[in-house]
């Protein structure tokens, strides 16, 4: 190796904890935000609480951790500049279709007591309007005929069964994904599998399971090649797959776990509560709604980064429009939570120059994400008879963003499941009524009430642009 190249990062020898987490869809964002939490509980109270990582689709991240023994650098991003530090707590990682056994034997023994989850909304195999379970999905059609499955929610059930057979107790179910009531979420659509295959097994699931949900926060964007030679000039280590993040994290935990077995998250941070719901809605409406406006028509304004919509002032009233006339007045805020200050706070986390989150990532996924980031709202403000336009603009920049062309008429490289549907829908002659037929992302309750207000927002998006819209809308 020459002089002065780093060294590739590497554990030293040495006793590990017991692999206590299994986690599926070993993403930026868990190790960013999960693992984090995980490897500070455990320096300060204890426990075997080792993570064995599970890739559900590529070997990429495998690869990458795998010579490093699961080491990896975590790159705090602040305005005052960044900040590096060794994460050790992922173990090993999986690749579940290369060796869908060995997963399925990680799940079953002993030592584990959490199986976590971030496999995006996508990674459910629902229908994100009715929260069922995709039957039609090719995935858990796969999984139900099959004993080595394929998808987050066969894993979950096979693992469970085997421990069922084995007279083991359960492990905890512990989803960190933004989705309404998470955890029961999760419950309904393992019972619902579970109980196609046996009726016993459902039963002993649904006594002695437990699901929690969850609230994680923390902004946590794609990793460039960038940031990997940063991480290197900062450590003087090579490290083939660093994770970057902002300073601010939260995690509200409902403490429902099987045995109460669990790393002592509270002691560095979580907040363990009886119910997440108040705190769950506010970040998925005020961050993730407006994050997800941002990002539609940041993208059609030529907006590459949050941060690149907060410095334009139009977004940026848009934004504050959107928090203090939509969002908060339709939401029950947390105990000693000041809703204004938390709109603030984002405001001030969004505007963070050394976060380069960008809006075509934040775009992607949308059928999965507009049900429970923004049609909630829309349809509380609707029921009470507020009016919403912001949020009706949102939705149009988003029919327009998964027609596949930019109101300039450029191409647009749309990521999202439905990908295909949406583009025939959005193309079509009247592309606002093609698309709230779609039931999977629009309820059929909901969508009449949207017609009127999404066909005059549309309207002003394509007469003004978007930038020109926002700006005659505040």
């Amino acid at each position: 190796m020459e002089a002065g190249l780093p060294v590739r990062l590497t554990r030293e020898p040495g006793a590990l904890p017991g692999i206590g987490i299994v986690h599926l869809g070993l993403g930026a964002f868990f190790r960013a935000h999960g693992a984090v939490f995980t490897q500070e509980a455990m320096a300060a109270s204890g426990g075997d609480w080792g993570i064995l990582g599970i890739s559900l689709q590529s070997p990429t991240i495998r690869d990458q951790l795998a010579p490093q023994a699961g080491l990896y650098t975590a790159l705090e991003l602040a305005p005052t500049g960044p900040k590096a530090r060794l994460v050790d707590v992922v173990q090993k990682v999986l690749v579940a279709p290369e060796d869908p056994e060995a997963v399925l034997a990680a799940m079953a023994a002993p030592g584990v007591r959490i199986v976590s989850l971030t496999v995006t909304e996508k990674g459910y195999c629902h229908e994100p309007a009715t929260g069922r379970l995709n039957l039609e999905h090719p995935g858990i059609a796969h999984d139900l005929v099959n004993d080595l499955p394929r998808t987050s929610i066969g894993f979950l059930v096979r693992g469970l069964q085997r421990r069922f057979a084995a007279g083991l107790a359960p492990f905890t179910v512990m989803t960190c994904d933004n989705l309404p009531h998470n955890g029961q979420l999760l419950r309904g659509l393992v019972l619902d599998f579970a109980g196609r295959l046996d009726k016993g097994l459902a039963a002993w699931i649904a006594e002695q399971g437990r699901f929690p949900c969850t609230m994680v926060d923390r902004i946590v964007p794609a990793t460039t090649e960038a940031d990997r030679e940063r991480v290197a000039a900062l450590t003087g280590f090579e490290d083939a797959s660093p994770v970057v993040h902002e300073p601010f994290r939260q995690w509200v935990i409902e403490d429902a776990f099987v045995g109460g077995l669990r790393p002592d998250w509270g002691r560095v941070g979580a907040e363990m509560v009886v119910d997440v719901a108040p705190y769950e809605f506010m970040k998925l409406r005020m961050l993730n709604g407006t994050h997800s406006s941002l990002a539609y028509l940041g993208y059609l304004a030529g907006h590459e980064t949050i941060a690149d919509c907060l410095a334009d002032d139009v977004f940026r009233a848009f934004v504050r429009h959107l928090w203090a006339a939509e969002i908060i007045p339709a939401l029950t805020p947390p105990p000693g939570v000041r809703l204004a200050d938390y709109a603030s706070a984002l405001e001030t986390r969004y505007e963070n120059p050394g976060i380069r989150h960008r809006t075509w990532q934040i775009a992607m996924d949308g059928s999965q994400k507009l049900p429970q980031r923004i049609l909630g709202t829309l349809a509380e403000n609707l029921k009470a008879g507020r009016p919403c336009p912001g949020l009706m603009l949102a939705v149009a920049a988003w029919a327009q963003y998964v027609s596949g062309k930019g109101l300039d008429g450029k191409p647009i490289d749309v990521r999202d499941p439905l990908a295909a549907t949406l583009a025939q829908a959005a193309n079509a002659a009247d592309p606002i009524t093609a698309l709230l037929a779609m039931t999977q992302v629009f309820p059929p309750e909901l969508a009449p009430q949207l017609a009127t207000g999404l066909q005059a927002a549309r309207n002003e998006l394509l007469t003004k642009g978007a930038r020109g819209a926002i700006q005659a809308l505040t």
